[in-house]
């Protein structure tokens, strides 16, 4: 049921794209001879149109930029997703040309704190800034600057997307009409579902404990004040598994990207001070700033990680049996599950929420239904053997991040599997619902807007299922004549 619209705005978001849009002022007839290609001089690279957009063309290096960083997220070599790509593109230069006409805009910070997100995340990949550089064929900084204006026109088409869609609602009536419209053979069937709370006891080193982690940054930061190559003891002795390879450098970030006590010794900071040791969620870390650049800054730090030890795990194993004891045996406290999680539990995530786990494939709807297959492994096994309304004792949990806790549950609900229905499914059949509108108004949308603009797809590209509807040569429709310059090697 899922329409154009949405699967080619989400393959959007997963794709880097390239070449900006250029526009001149002749007919567009010369330029979209199926196999036109760009005239150079010797020595200069020779690039084809793929396809061309209203006044925008797409170039066959616009293709390959984007497979190439296809390639470096570690996907396997699949020549038909370049169709996939070119089908993004040209969803994304209708998007960004209406745009264009409505005024809508992205902040040039927000298009730099992308960017550098995005470097990051194909450094990590690549294992490393050289390796990167060497798969590219280019530097990273010539890269960022080649990606930059293909980025800003990937956000402002998502912004556009979003202005499409941003008035869309639906009611009781849309939800009803929505699930009698389903033949009552393709129902969808939800797996047994279960709502689970928390109180989460997390090991707590002593002041003493800590106070030898402390020490060994502020060891660190007396090094490099006196001269030691911050980037080498990053790289040797940072705990922190992302920046570490790269001397700890973070990249450019704004004041959201970090937790609140990295803001505050970051933005404080002028271009090459070195911050006091300091304590967050994560451990002691010190930085220094590289650069500020406006709302942004760039700094590499390092982080050093405390460990938790079998005293502190007694220690919270101690408080987690002392408030199950409160909650189930000491009936003359009037102290319910909700209260004791925000009161007690460790878990940010869960404690103002009554301590109810969120589904985490369903985090918009901020729904507290998870299907069992979903939960953690431990937590679906305790949970199985209680009844509805009970409180497990206190268990030792390790999460994803290898880190240790103790936890009591609470099993508030559980839902057999079953066919959907709209007494015990509203809130689900609702979102199905509000994503079937929104599927509909932008395939209404791009079905529009092709109509009304002038496409022209290479023939090479005409063979793929997903660009056929694309092909528009509707000779009413002229179009100025795009320039395009050939790149140096």
């Amino acid at each position: 049921m899922r329409k154009l619209g949405v699967l080619v705005l989400s393959f959007i978001l997963t794709i880097t794209f390239a070449k900006a849009q250029v526009a001149s002022d002749t007919s567009a007839k010369k330029l979209v001879k199926a196999d036109s290609v760009i005239a150079t001089t010797p020595g200069k690279t020779l690039d084809k149109i793929a396809a061309v957009v209203g006044s925008s063309p797409i170039l066959l290096s616009d293709i390959e930029l984007s497979y190439a960083n296809f390639l470096v997220q570690g996907n396997q070599p699949d020549p038909s997703v370049k169709a996939r790509i070119l089908q993004t593109l040209l969803t994304q230069k209708l998007l960004a040309q209406q745009a264009a006409i409505d005024s809508i805009e992205v902040k040039e910070e927000d298009v730099d704190a992308n960017v550098d997100r995005r470097m990051r995340e194909m450094t990590q990949r690549a294992g490393g800034q050289e390796k990167l550089e060497a798969f590219l064929g280019r530097s990273v900084i010539q890269y960022k600057d080649e990606i930059r204006p293909d980025l800003k026109e990937q956000m402002v088409a998502q912004k556009m997307q979003q202005h499409i869609t941003e008035k869309l609602n639906v009611t009781p009536q849309d939800v009803k009409k929505y699930y009698d419209g389903i033949p009552k053979d393709s129902l969808p069937s939800f797996n047994k579902e279960v709502e689970v709370g928390e109180i989460v006891f997390q090991p707590k080193l002593t002041k003493e404990e800590k106070d030898l982690y402390k020490a060994k940054a502020e060891e660190l930061r007396q090094r490099v004040k006196k001269g030691e190559d911050f980037g080498t003891l990053a790289r040797l002795y940072s705990q922190d598994p992302g920046s570490a390879p790269e001397g700890g450098d973070l990249g450019f970030a704004d004041r959201t990207t970090f937790v609140k006590e990295f803001t505050a010794n970051a933005f404080k900071l002028k271009a090459g001070e070195i911050s006091p040791v300091f304590e967050t969620d994560f451990g002691f870390h010190f930085l220094q700033v590289i650069e500020r650049r406006g709302e942004q800054v760039h700094v590499r730090h390092i982080l050093v990680t405390p460990i938790v030890t079998q005293a502190s795990l007694d220690r919270a194993k101690a408080k987690a049996d002392s408030i199950y004891n409160l909650l189930v045996k000491d009936k003359n406290m009037a102290v319910d599950f909700s209260s004791a999680a925000a009161y007690y539990s460790d878990d940010k995530d869960t404690k103002y929420n009554g301590g109810m786990m969120l589904n985490a494939e369903d985090v918009q709807s901020r729904s507290t239904f998870i299907p069992t297959d979903k939960l953690d492994p431990k937590v679906a096994l305790i949970t199985d053997t209680m009844k509805v309304g009970s409180i497990s004792k206190p268990d030792l949990f390790t999460g994803a991040d290898g880190k240790k806790s103790y936890k009591i549950l609470l099993l508030k609900s559980a839902t057999n599997a079953h066919k959907a229905n709209l007494e015990q499914d509203f809130p689900k059949l609702k979102e199905y619902a509000y994503n079937d509108k929104v599927n509909k108004t932008v395939s209404q949308w791009f079905e529009k807007r092709r109509k009304e603009t002038f496409i022209k797809i290479d023939k090479e590209y005409q063979q793929y299922d997903v660009l056929k509807k694309w092909v528009n040569t509707n000779p009413t429709l002229v179009i100025p004549e795009t320039k395009i310059k050939s790149s140096s090697k």
